[in-house]
């Protein structure tokens, strides 16, 4: 078990000055933020920060403006949604290094602008860390989304501090307590369903949970690289060329987990302007070079379901189909509400899955809904996490 430093084991002194490192990166349409998941997961650890007497000097990330500043990156959208969030003001600083903090009194909240228009940040340049250390006098990460990233905010800068003025708050914390409960297995039978475009970039989460669940369901684009390296003709649908020989690897190898295909896809001519749409395209019939395929079949749908219903631990990362487009949806939203009404503990793996659970409704339903989708599959692959690694005891 991986255990951090937490807020209650942490000395706070009245007026003491917290750097408290989120993950502000929220999806923007021009200014307007279309989802403010990330910044009301702080809520909690900001009302507990500003109780006990902090001046919280608030920082995060935005985008990847590539070192330089960038009027499209800017943190200022998410001041606004963050007082109208806590009902209080937020105070500005233009720039994170070099900005005032010494003003701030017990309970002022200051939010710096983003961390990443300084090359620094990315580069966990000591430098730039040493100008972070003078805003504070404590440390606190929920930045769990960015905890795989070894950059100066969330490793060279709480090395800074003295080991018990940091701690991680409490969004970290929950992250790493249902995160162990998939790699540790509390609950059997343990199903992993995972989907999205591609394996590359989930090879090793993929072989990890084939290593620890009992069975892997697979979907989307995924599914299409499994089923080629079965030699299943795939038509014109998205394959990931280079990780065939990854998918008949795993297809052929000792693993405690049955690997699950589908049996039916949905195809169609085209994905944004279909003409013809065959819902249950047998998997076994193969598919032309017209046919494409963009969701789960009904077929699947009902074995997956199945799978899902008899669990005591899901855990799901990626989408079933290209499920933005609702002829294409049926897939993902079916899961959703499968593993949203499994009797078993459920944590959904970041990323497009979070926005699927969230466009079918089911979100409350859901045990964890992590924060982080490639530090969530990092953390269950097994590889370290540079920001929770800084934060361990002992």
């Amino acid at each position: 078990m991986i255990r951090i430093r937490t807020l209650d084991q942490l000395h706070i002194a009245p007026g003491a000055r917290v750097f408290y490192r989120v993950d502000y990166n929220v999806p923007l349409e021009g200014t307007r933020i279309t989802d403010a998941t990330r910044i009301e997961e702080t809520l909690a650890t900001l009302r507990i920060l500003r109780e006990r007497g902090a001046a919280v000097v608030i920082a995060s990330h935005l985008g990847r403006p590539k070192g330089e500043r960038n009027a499209k990156y800017s943190l200022a959208p998410v001041r606004e949604r963050l007082a109208e969030l806590t009902g209080l003001p937020v105070q500005w600083a233009d720039d994170c290094a070099g900005a005032d903090t010494s003003h701030l009194q017990p309970g002022e909240l200051l939010l710096v602008e983003n961390l990443r228009f300084h090359a620094g940040e990315e580069k966990n340049d000591a430098a730039f860390a040493a100008e972070l250390r003078k805003l504070a006098d404590v440390y606190v990460n929920d930045a769990f989304g960015a905890c795989h990233r070894a950059h100066a905010s969330i490793d060279a800068l709480p090395r800074l501090f003295p080991k018990e003025s940091t701690a991680g708050g409490l969004l970290l914390a929950r992250e790493l307590e249902f995160l162990q409960k998939v790699t540790n297995i509390s609950e059997r039978p343990f199903v992993a369903l995972m989907g999205g475009a591609k394996i590359a970039g989930k090879i090793e989460p993929l072989e990890a949970l084939m290593n620890l669940a009992d069975k892997v369901l697979i979907g989307g684009g995924m599914a299409n690289t499994f089923l080629a390296a079965r030699g299943v003709p795939m038509g014109g649908s998205l394959v990931d060329k280079d990780s065939l020989d990854v998918a008949q690897r795993i297809m052929e190898g000792h693993f405690r987990a049955n690997l699950v295909l589908p049996e039916d896809l949905v195809v169609a001519d085209s994905l944004d302007n279909p003409t013809e749409i065959d819902e249950e395209a047998v998997v076994s019939d193969g598919y032309t070079d017209e046919e494409k395929a963009f969701d789960i079949g009904p077929r699947t749908v009902r074995l997956y379901e199945a799978e899902l219903k008899d669990a005591k631990l899901i855990f799901w990362n990626g989408p079933m189909g290209v499920f933005e487009k609702v002829q294409f949806a049926k897939g993902t939203m079916a899961m959703a509400r499968a593993v949203a009404e499994a009797d078993a503990i459920t944590v959904v793996g970041g990323g497009e899955s979070v926005e699927a659970v969230k466009a079918s409704g089911f979100a409350d339903r859901i045990t964890h809904i992590s924060t982080g989708g490639g530090a969530s599959l990092e953390f269950i692959s097994g590889a370290p996490l540079p920001g929770v690694e800084v934060l361990r005891e002992g």
